[in-house]
């Protein structure tokens, strides 16, 4: 009965001309067509573990995209890689400085020592001497000099130092020759070079405008004949000039006029004034005092002879050779 209802069923029931089932050969599945492989065992798919396959999971999917929708921002994808390291300066400061905290009596046994030490060096270093005035020995042209305070109160105007010479000038540039004794006074043309010490000193007002000058000059020479031999080069010279033009070595000229008074033995004084020179002069005087030919002249838009005569006796005083 079992066979027949199954012969019944196949030839039947079935579908016709459907051959029935032989052995060997496996029946034709039933149903839909299979659909492609699955992952390998172990190996999830794309939707596992992610709820995506099923409605729940679509639902999910598009939530954020309608809040981005809704937002009107669109939705940015999240920035891999490297991202920037935090500053980490302020850390490291407060690290560094708690280290030093830590370590603060080692530092303090290496810098006491050493200030120590630097104390007690500064403490023995020998006393450097005072920057004063050069040293000046007695006896020399140089301490004979008038200083320039003793000038300003006989001048009665202040005076500073200005340029001083150890050795006369050259003879000048003048017209007529025969003048240069006059125009020249203190330079080879008077003293020569048989001299064993010299010193020339000028002292000028302290605004520095030229306006007030003092000159001083010492000549010492081996005897008081070669002193007076220098003193009536001078003094020839003064009487055969009354009057010169004078060149200096930028090309300038300028004349001058000379009015000496009469001569002694050891002394002469004189005066020489520029031409067109808004009466400016200078008064001069010369002595033999020894074995030295000093020479003081005084220079301002006026006469000068007083001041000259004064200066002249005070350095006179001075000059013991």
């Amino acid at each position: 009965m079992t066979s027949m209802k199954r012969r019944d069923l196949w030839g039947t029931s079935g579908q016709a001309g459907a051959p029935p089932p032989s052995a060997g050969v496996p029946p034709r599945p039933v149903g839909p067509p299979p659909g492609p492989a699955g992952p390998p065992p172990g190996v999830a798919g794309p939707g596992a573990g992610s709820g995506a396959s099923g409605p729940g999971g679509l639902l999910r999917a598009l939530q954020p995209k309608r809040r981005a929708a809704g937002s009107g921002t669109a939705s940015l994808p999240q920035q891999t890689g490297t991202q920037p390291r935090p500053d980490a300066s302020r850390g490291e400061g407060r690290r560094g400085l708690a280290g030093l905290l830590r370590h603060w009596p080692l530092l303090v046994a290496a810098v006491v020592p050493c200030l120590i030490l630097a104390g007690i060096g500064w403490w023995l270093w020998p006393e450097q001497p005072p920057v004063g005035p050069p040293h000046i020995a007695a006896g020399t042209v140089q301490a004979d000099l008038l200083s320039p305070d003793s000038v300003s109160r006989v001048a009665g105007t202040t005076l500073v130092a200005g340029a001083q010479s150890d050795r006369p000038g050259a003879p000048l540039k003048v017209s007529p020759s025969a003048c240069a004794a006059a125009a020249g006074p203190t330079t080879q043309s008077v003293y020569g070079d048989g001299w064993n010490a010299f010193l020339s000193a000028t002292y000028r007002d302290s605004a520095a405008t030229g306006s007030y000058t003092v000159n001083q000059v010492i000549g010492v020479y081996s005897d008081s004949k070669e002193a007076g031999a220098a003193f009536s080069t001078l003094t020839k010279g003064l009487s055969k000039c009354p009057s010169s033009t004078r060149t200096d070595p930028a090309g300038r000229t300028s004349k001058w006029t000379y009015k000496a008074n009469p001569a002694t033995e050891v002394a002469v004084a004189w005066t020489a004034a520029q031409d067109a020179g808004a009466n400016w002069s200078c008064a001069h005087q010369a002595r033999v005092n020894g074995t030295s030919l000093i020479q003081v002249s005084v220079c301002q838009a006026g006469d000068g002879q007083a001041t000259v005569s004064k200066l002249t006796d005070s350095l006179a005083k001075k000059v013991s050779r």
